[in-house]
């Protein structure tokens, strides 16, 4: 255990395309007659709301030589990973295994066990300024999730992986901080709590490919100098088959009476020398 270092970038990529769902959000805006005086794409970014409160709160004119704009802008959506769970309802048998051949070698085998189900955390905040833009970004959203939503990631794709996550809404929550004297920001925001139902991933082993299997078998076993007399063989059909090709075998039984014994380190049967 903790031998060999890998990192397969599940989680990682588990963010991003959680990420990626929310980052073609737009606000539209309209004049009293219905058309559109404006149409803003909202941004997104990685981080705790009490990052994105801060920036809010903060002075836009640090000083009155030299006026700097600090304050973010609304609406806004921001997005944080809040933790891992191990979830055993989805626990698959240990010693099964995926298999694939290495690139263009089909005398090495990959071999990888079955993954760890964990549930991952998502929060995601959507702040604005005024209740048409929240809801605006709100009701965008929601819809897709019944309640959940699913994605296709590329989890290993050295071993040919690939798996629907489930991104599922657990609930909706809204916040309005227009508490404060008239030089306080108001800030509307709702706070949606999801839970990604993914995989996690344990290292990559290699091994050479067996490609024939011999059982030499005897009647008796004396102390010295055993001789085998049946020999049971087992190859693929074809022999020129890949390890991750559908291929039969070909089974052969021989009988012999020579007092021959297979050597090892010849690959061929000799007499023994007593």
């Amino acid at each position: 255990m903790l031998t060999d270092n890998f990192y397969h970038e599940i989680v990682r990529k588990t963010v991003v395309a959680f990420g990626s769902l929310f980052n073609n959000l737009y606000v539209v805006r309209k004049d009293s007659k219905g058309k559109v005086i404006q149409r803003m794409k909202v941004p997104l970014a990685y981080g705790p709301k009490q990052k994105f409160l801060a920036r809010i709160d903060e002075d836009p004119t640090r000083s009155a030589s030299s006026p700097r704009k600090t304050a973010i802008t609304l609406p806004r959506l921001g997005f944080e990973m809040v933790g891992l769970t191990y979830d055993s309802t989805r626990k698959l048998n240990r010693v099964q295994k995926f298999k694939k051949t290495r690139g263009g070698d089909d005398k090495n085998m990959m071999s990888q066990y079955q993954p760890v189900p964990y549930n991952i955390g998502f929060t995601l905040y959507a702040m604005a300024k005024n209740s048409d833009d929240a809801l605006q970004i709100v009701e965008q959203i929601l819809p897709y999730f019944q309640p959940d939503y699913t994605v296709t990631l590329n989890l290993r794709p050295t071993m040919d992986i690939v798996r629907d996550v489930p991104i599922i809404l657990n609930d909706v929550t809204y916040e309005d901080s227009y508490e404060g004297d008239f030089s306080s920001r108001r800030v509307l925001m709702y706070t949606l709590n999801f839970t990604t139902k993914n995989y996690l991933y344990g290292p990559v082993t290699s091994q050479k490919v067996i490609k024939s299997v011999q059982v030499d078998q005897y009647s008796d076993m004396p102390v010295n100098t055993p001789k085998r007399e049946q020999r049971y063989t087992v190859t693929p059909n074809p022999t020129s088959a890949d390890a991750d090709d559908d291929f039969g075998f070909n089974e052969t039984t021989s009988f012999f009476q020579d007092a021959k014994n297979f050597d090892e380190e010849s690959g061929t049967d000799k007499l023994n020398q007593d």
